[in-house]
């Protein structure tokens, strides 16, 4: 399969997360692939939040709403409860405040998602454990010295932070190049994307 049809199944896998209908907001919404997806086949309606100028000027292209701002500065303009998603797509784990940042998703959105690529997967543990390198794969395909990635976690890290937080895990996928895995995900997973919510009030 090429790299371009397995991102389109990835990207399907996560789009089928979010409900039919919602209203959204793609945190660090890249060329706001996920973001057309979701207007176009699921019938949803928002916008997205980018720091880059050039995958800025590739959502405007595609004729997307994009707002050019840091994530990590806050959401204050964004109301608590006021979309249905929020989404952190193959963002979260480029920030710095990770807590912080999901912390305000989690009052924005009355949902969450968040997808990130496993740190736990065999193909990472084997680099770190035989070859003693930081690990080069095709979900971390960047060299230690310019990789975009702050922090490095696991499925099983997220899960420990949901349970920590008393966040709710409504629905998850696990992914290989887009396929779906239902057995020892930490260990198979490339990627992990979750649907939560934020504990009662």
């Amino acid at each position: 399969m090429s790299p371009d049809r397995r991102e389109a199944k990835a990207l399907q896998a996560v789009a089928s997360l979010v409900p039919f209908g919602s209203s959204v907001l793609d945190l660090g919404c890249g060329d706001g692939a996920l973001l057309q997806l979701l207007i176009r086949d699921r019938g949803c309606h928002g916008s997205g939040i980018e720091i880059d100028d050039d995958a800025i000027l590739a959502c405007v292209a595609k004729g997307l709403s994009v707002v050019h701002a840091d994530l990590e500065q806050g959401l204050a303009e964004h109301g608590d409860q006021s979309v249905d998603v929020v989404i952190l797509n193959q963002s979260v784990q480029q920030l710095r405040q990770v807590d912080q940042v999901l912390q305000d998703a989690l009052r924005v959105g009355r949902q969450v998602l968040v997808g990130f690529p496993n740190f736990a997967h065999w193909s990472v543990r084997a680099q770190v454990c035989f070859l003693g390198r930081t690990p080069v794969t095709p979900g971390l395909p960047w060299q230690w010295y310019q990789t975009p990635n702050v922090h490095y976690f696991s499925l099983k890290d997220f899960e420990a932070w949901c349970a920590l937080r008393g966040v709710t895990v409504l629905d998850q996928r696990f992914l290989d190049h887009g396929r779906r895995l239902r057995v020892w995900p930490n260990l198979l997973a490339r990627d992990g994307v979750y649907l939560v919510e934020r504990p009662p009030a």
